[in-house]
């Protein structure tokens, strides 16, 4: 019987692990088939703090999964494919490895939606991008395209307003479906342009090693053209990585687990931090912070259990 396990290995995750194995709760980690999250898909990292010159998005990862192990997290690299959250002693199946534990941390995160372009996968982080927030700085008085047509995407191209010197939004129709204010927002934006009726049909600047251009395609008359840019940011959503959880935990309508009370989810015991109860701020330094506090609310838990449960 097991104090604490911790499914996924993303900043949430291994901040999670580092907390809980100082407080002696001997943790699992099952870091999954992503070991390292979504910042092991990113270059550089300037905006994490502690590190004045920046990081490398791998780099960090492995300096704090390196910081969970030396306190004593035990760290698995296998994804978890059955949990019974409501049995007790809790369940967890990875492979052909099985565990009974008092309680769970989920820190499994959330996957960018992609325009699902081969260029698109070869040039991330190399001028393509799912997060204004992280990566806007580095384009400074560049050309950039934004996807989509919701309040996200335009919040990113009003974001990356201050750096670039021209922000286009590709809109696949000829209206948006993002909020009236946000689109009237944009549209008093003057660095702000729209390209309708439009879609990438490939992203140009694989042989150089960086965005040069994209092919975009009109989508009513089919005719494409090559448009140049720097960069390429896709604000078409997030997919919150919850399948293993569905029917077991409160999600709200986009399918992210709710947490009250600080990382409390709907079942005593289990608790959730990061990307996958975060919708709104999804930066590596907001996901370690929720980490910390799930490892001490799970402490905490712990501590407050009857003695024959404990």
């Amino acid at each position: 019987m097991r104090d604490l396990i911790i499914i996924g290995a993303g900043p949430a995750g291994y901040t999670a692990a580092i907390y809980a194995a100082r407080a002696g709760l001997e943790p699992l980690v099952f870091e999954g088939d992503q070991v390292g999250g979504q910042l092991t898909t990113t270059t550089e990292v300037e905006n994490f703090p502690g590190f004045a010159r920046g990081i490398q998005g791998p780099d960090l990862m492995v300096a704090m999964r390196d910081q969970a192990a030396r306190f004593g997290a035990e760290l698995v690299m296998s994804a978890v494919t059955e949990i019974d959250l409501k049995a007790s002693p809790i369940r967890v199946k990875a492979g052909e490895r099985m565990e009974e534990v008092r309680t769970v941390i989920i820190a499994t995160g959330a996957t960018a939606k992609r325009l699902g372009l081969e260029s698109e996968r070869t040039l991330y982080g190399k001028g393509v991008s799912a997060c204004a927030t992280c990566d806007g700085f580095f384009f400074k008085g560049k050309r950039v395209l934004v996807v989509g047509g919701g309040d996200s995407a335009l919040e990113e191209g009003n974001y990356l307003t201050r750096f670039a010197d021209s922000v286009t939004v590709v809109v696949r129709r000829d209206t948006l479906r993002a909020s009236l204010a946000m689109q009237e927002k944009a549209k008093a934006n003057p660095k702000l342009n729209f390209a309708w009726n439009s879609e990438i049909a490939d992203i140009l600047g694989v042989e150089v090693g960086h965005v040069t251009g994209v092919k975009m395609k009109d989508t009513v008359t089919g005719e494409v053209r090559e448009v140049g840019c720097d960069g390429v940011f896709a604000a078409i959503g997030h997919d919150p990585n919850t399948a293993l959880f569905r029917g077991q935990l409160e999600l709200d309508a986009a399918n992210y687990l709710i947490t009250h009370d600080g990382t409390t989810t709907s079942l005593p015991g289990v608790f959730a931090c990061g990307d996958v109860q975060d919708h709104r701020y999804r930066q590596a330094i907001t996901a370690a912070g929720s980490g910390c506090m799930a490892a001490l609310d799970a402490q905490h838990y712990l501590e407050n259990l009857p003695k024959k449960e404990a």
